[in-house]
């Protein structure tokens, strides 16, 4: 058509028209309102036509861009078309490109005729002030704030994806603080602001304009216990940052000082839970003031969305940076050794005295290592377990701290926690990809009951908040015909420069049976088990061999561990070069019917890179040599791994426990960003 850009009209969210407000007109009158930018304002033309009249024309000053909609095109006015016919469906649309420097200073002038009447029968008045509003977040993901960016309230996952984040503020910056710098509704160190997300409000007009109108920022009803907003007037002195939104606070009238851009620090309360998707809205909504004694009326609002960060686990492929280790009554040769282990891989030792442990020497249990992470930063976060054993303070006191988050789950009830609560139970696979679907950080793994019998689980809680994180999908595995109930008694993943990066590593019944068949029929039938352990008698492959109820007892735990193989192979897209068998026996332990292990169980180890402190299994000795050992170092040092033996016999194995279940790992979070997930 004659004059037509169709391109000149601002156009919005990605695909879809700007923002839209339909302006009513008077012929008696002027109208006054606020245009903001990057809106629309559709004026209703024949609302304020006077009767008879059958054409009108729209005039407007150079600050304004006027277009008519008729018939499904587009023109700029102004056009060859001197007058536009009165129809139901013709539409015109005003847009403007820069703030007004003074109220009203822009208008608009429709003229209305009746048939070919030379002069106008009416005309309808507007005046316009154009004001710049805007709510901007880091929406690109790139550690500073984006400005004017289109599509804010939808988050999205993926490389492709946008939308901000929030870090859950669960650290203690300050040493004096009593518990998590979110529980305080204070600044109270920059290091506090550094873990909080921006929110910049840039406004832009004529100062006068806010006497008849509000700014008002306000957050949904049913997110302002998950997050808090900050902000400083005025200055940036750590006494001038207020608490404006959250924790029952909703809207925050905005103060117009002459401040063109306001900064608000933004701090998340709660991960994302059963209840809680991990999206908070934030909106700046503009309100009209009418006569006295009538409420506001919005006219303009602008929304952001920020996604909470998950907790994400790390797997024993990732890097080791500190171990931690308790120190009891007995377990001075066993820390020792750790700790030479530690230094060899070039991580820092934490060693839990006994005033912290009260003789828990439970680590593993007791607590998960992970990390929250956005653009500007991240920072590890400790799980604590609702196990709360002695060790139960040693999380909030010795390991929450600056940059250090702390979070924990338990049920109301106590009563419901049950051994497979521990973290010995609560394990993550490296990054795998299973029926064409790609898991890059992993999926963790927890163990439960087979579906059939009334048998342990893991609390709700707790599964609830692990689901609820969604970037490391959980498996579930079957533990419960182990006494202690643990996925780390019968499984673990090393490291490998090959395949997939790593070896999934499964303790093996059928394959120590098959090794010790072997070395008898090489004739060391007589070689000993168990030598040089106190209070344990030694015993010949031979009669180890002829022993029945083992036999059948552990043709039976090779069945529960089967079915966890068919379960981890699907899940997490393995193939049988992905696993390795490690010799093991479980024995029944009496008057359970459930299995603890036979020897030193060999999977619970400790992975540091490619140092592993594995249990002494204490295994029938040929030619002075451990064949167990022998075996395991065959099995393991061509993926590049290498093997410390550590016993832990009379400290951890007597008491159903191992190296794994005795210590724990911080890592290194992945350099893969956990919002280019597609879950």
């Amino acid at each position: 058509g004659p004059g037509s850009e169709p391109g000149a009209r601002s156009w919005g969210e990605e695909g879809g028209m700007a923002q839209q407000r339909w302006v009513r007109l008077s012929a008696d009158r002027p109208t006054s309102t606020v245009y903001v930018l990057g809106t629309e304002l559709s004026l209703d033309v024949s609302g304020s036509a006077p009767v008879g009249a059958t054409t009108f024309d729209i005039w407007g000053t150079a600050g304004v861009n006027l277009y008519i909609v008729h018939n499904g095109e587009t023109l700029k006015v102004p056009s060859c078309v001197p007058r536009w016919p009165l129809e139901a469906n013709i539409e015109a649309i005003i847009t403007m490109d820069t703030p007004s420097i003074r109220a009203s200073s822009d208008k608009v002038r429709i003229s209305y005729y009746k048939d070919t009447g030379k002069g106008p029968m009416a005309q309808a008045l507007l005046h316009l002030t154009c004001v710049e509003i805007s709510l901007d977040v880091d929406t690109s993901r790139s550690g500073t704030v984006n400005r004017k960016a289109k599509n804010k309230r939808k988050w999205m996952w993926g490389p492709e994806g946008k939308g901000a984040i929030l870090l859950v503020n669960c650290d203690k910056d300050d040493h004096d603080a009593k518990g998590m710098d979110n529980q305080d509704k204070k600044v109270e160190s920059y290091a506090d602001l550094k873990d909080m997300s921006l929110m910049i409000l840039t406004t832009c007009g004529p100062e006068d304009i806010f006497d008849d109108y509000q700014l008002v920022l306000h957050v949904s009803a049913s997110d302002h216990d998950k997050v808090g907003v900050f902000y400083a007037k005025g200055g940036k002195k750590l006494s001038q940052y207020k608490h404006i939104l959250g924790s029952g606070k909703l809207s925050y009238v905005v103060e117009h000082d002459g401040f063109q851009e306001k900064n608000f620090y933004v701090e998340g309360l709660a991960f994302p839970d059963v209840d809680f998707s991990g999206l908070v809205s934030f909106h700046i909504t503009l309100l009209e003031r009418p006569c006295e004694g009538l409420p506001d009326i919005p006219i303009f609002s602008d929304t952001v969305v920020f996604r909470m960060a998950p907790w994400i686990m790390t797997p024993n492929t990732l890097q080791p940076i500190t171990v931690y280790i308790c120190s009891v009554k007995t377990n001075a040769d066993f820390v020792a050794a750790v700790s030479k282990l530690a230094m060899k891989a070039g991580c820092k030792l934490i060693i839990c005295p006994e005033q912290e442990n009260r003789q828990d020497r439970w680590i593993q249990d007791e607590m998960e290592f992970g990390y929250v992470q956005a653009p500007q930063k991240g920072f590890p976060v400790v799980f604590d377990s609702p196990r709360d054993g002695k060790l139960k303070d040693f999380p909030f006191k010795c390991v929450l701290g600056p940059d250090f988050g702390y979070v924990k789950r338990e049920p109301v009830n106590k009563k419901t926690v049950s051994s497979l609560d521990s973290f010995g139970n609560l394990e993550v696979s490296p990054p795998v990809t299973a029926k064409g679907k790609q898991y890059p950080l992993g999926r963790i793994l927890i163990g439960s009951y087979f579906p059939s019998c009334r048998g342990n689980n893991m609390v709700k809680v707790v599964r609830d908040f692990l689901y609820a994180q969604k970037v490391q999908p959980p498996v579930e595995l079957y533990s419960d015909w182990l006494v202690v109930g643990h996925v780390d008694e019968f499984l673990t993943f090393v490291p490998a420069s090959d395949r997939k990066g790593f070896r999934l590593l499964l303790a093996s019944p059928a394959t120590c049976y098959k090794f010790l068949k072997q070395k008898e029929e090489e004739g060391y039938g007589d070689a000993l088990m168990f030598e040089g352990v106190k209070k344990t008698k030694e015993i010949s492959i031979k009669k180890l061999l002829s022993d029945q109820t083992l036999r059948k007892n552990n043709s039976y735990y090779q069945k529960c561990i089967d079915w966890n193989r068919d379960i981890l192979k699907e899940e997490l897209g393995l193939d049988e070069e992905d696993i390795i068998d490690l010799p093991q026996l479980f024995t029944r332990a009496l008057p359970s019917s459930k299995a603890v292990a036979y020897f030193p169980d060999l999977v619970n180890m400790l992975v540091l890179g490619k140092y592993v402190g594995i249990p002494k299994p204490f295994g029938p000795v040929i030619h002075d040599q451990c064949c167990l050992e022998e075996e395991v170092r065959r099995l393991l040092e061509p993926l590049g791994l290498s093997c410390t033996f550590i016993d832990d016999f009379e400290t951890y194995h007597e008491l159903l426990g191992e190296i794994h279940c005795g210590t724990n790992v911080r890592r290194k979070p992945f350099s893969f960003k956990w919002w280019n997930v597609i879950p």
